[in-house]
């Protein structure tokens, strides 16, 4: 290849970038790239001019629309290929880190990598989380969570290779506009509840359970992926320097979370896959609002409305279940990921959820016993204005098993009387 086919090659190769990057970014639309390209097919447009050259031309982006996305583009990507490596494709990018698709030459698999931004790369804060997340995935061997395979740096990147899932999200079919039946969203939260049992038992919890960290596979299997802000729960090192400030996606985070408390435990992953299981039935988040503030004030102060309040065809254990596992007090959620799974197993089997009623009996105990070491921070979290105020369907349930409990000792008392 002479010199002359190589620059065209090299242009060409910018030039799908380009292409790429200003539609994915909204940059421009396709029709306006495809005219530039036409254009200079043509020869209305000098042919040793750049599809970005073009663009700016034509005022179609700036300048410096231009200078920043090559800037993104370069930080998405290695320099040069990761030893042992072979990059064959971009799967994602995040506001950390870019994952791509790659074999594996020494024993020619598909895998996925992580690679670091090179801008984060400069900080040590940064570089030492990414290497905590392939340590703490190293140390979890599930068949429900994605499998860490290595870690390291070239050429200044840092990058954490892992199990390639072939499938997609629960984020993309409910941005699809999918609800999940509750058979369907049942069985996938089932599996993510197995995966976090198995790393909340050798002490991690995951931090950030979500829409798109579970991963589908076209079997059927859901993968836990991203531990990224994983941590172990007995790290108090990390915990301290970690201690007000909010780690979590807004959209799911726990309010524990929110207020940047040091003993967060696995019972915030609790909170985050309920809140995923009511985005998966509702086909809606459980709070929303303008703001990632506003919402998580939301998840501070505002009641939960039932799932089942809102879509008639889930169960009544489905709504018990899931407000208990988003309770605002970490107290009155689940005492451990095995009683969840308990009551996730009863509901798939038709039954009730025994360890929810039991929480949800005990809570309504608590309030009418007036217990004084609630808190006023619970307290303040549970205020509803007397207008909107709805009891809950595990209210109801508590409500009618209590009464159910004091019909039958009356019941016994008066047989009693008359036997005598």
């Amino acid at each position: 290849m002479n010199d002359g086919q190589n620059k065209r090659s090299t242009v060409s190769l910018a030039d799908s970038e380009i292409n790429r990057w200003v539609v994915e970014k909204g940059l421009a639309t396709p029709e306006e790239v495809q005219q530039c390209l036409e254009n200079r097919r043509q020869g209305s447009d000098p042919s040793q001019r750049s599809l970005a050259e073009i663009l700016v031309a034509n005022g179609i982006v700036t300048a410096g629309q231009i200078s920043r996305l090559k800037k993104t583009i370069d930080e998405s990507r290695p320099r040069q290929q990761i030893p042992n490596y072979d990059l064959l494709g971009k799967l994602g990018m995040g506001a950390m880190a870019t994952v791509f698709k790659a074999r594996q030459l020494s024993l020619d698999r598909i895998v996925a990598i992580k690679v670091l931004s090179k801008r984060l790369s400069e900080n040590p804060d940064y570089v030492a989380r990414f290497y905590e997340e392939g340590k703490a995935a190293a140390r979890l061997n599930h068949p429900n969570i994605v499998q860490a395979i290595d870690v390291g740096e070239a050429a200044g990147y840092h990058y954490f290779v892992m199990e390639y899932v072939e499938g997609h999200t629960v984020y993309d079919e409910l941005a699809d506009g999918k609800v999940f039946g509750e058979a369907e969203a049942m069985d996938i939260i089932i599996q993510i509840a197995e995966a976090l049992k198995h790393a909340h038992a050798r002490g991690f919890i995951h931090r950030d359970v979500k829409p798109k960290n579970i991963m589908l596979t076209p079997n059927g299997v859901a993968k836990l992926a991203d531990m990224g802000l994983a941590r172990e729960a007995s790290d108090v090192g990390t915990a301290l320097r970690e201690k007000g400030r909010a780690f979590g996606t807004p959209y799911y985070i726990s309010p524990e979370q929110i207020r940047g408390k040091v003993d967060v435990d696995f019972r915030a992953d609790i909170y985050s896959l309920g809140a995923t299981f009511y985005h998966m039935v509702i086909g809606r988040v459980p709070f929303e609002g303008e703001t990632p503030a506003a919402v998580m004030h939301k998840h501070l102060k505002e009641p939960l409305v039932p799932p089942d309040h809102l879509n008639k065809n889930l169960s009544a254990g489905v709504g018990e279940v899931i407000e208990v596992m988003m309770a605002k007090n970490p107290a009155h959620r689940y005492a451990s990921t095995e009683d969840l799974l308990v009551d996730l197993y009863a509901i798939r089997r038709g039954e009730p959820p025994p360890q929810a009623r039991q929480v949800i009996a005990s809570d309504v105990l608590t309030g009418l016993a007036g217990d004084a070491d609630t808190g006023s921070d619970v307290l303040e979290e549970t205020v509803v204005e007397p207008a909107r105020a709805e009891i809950s369907t595990a209210q109801m349930t508590a409500l009618i098993l209590l009464g159910a409990a004091l019909a039958l000792s009356i019941l016994l008392n008066i047989i009693q009387l008359l036997s005598k």
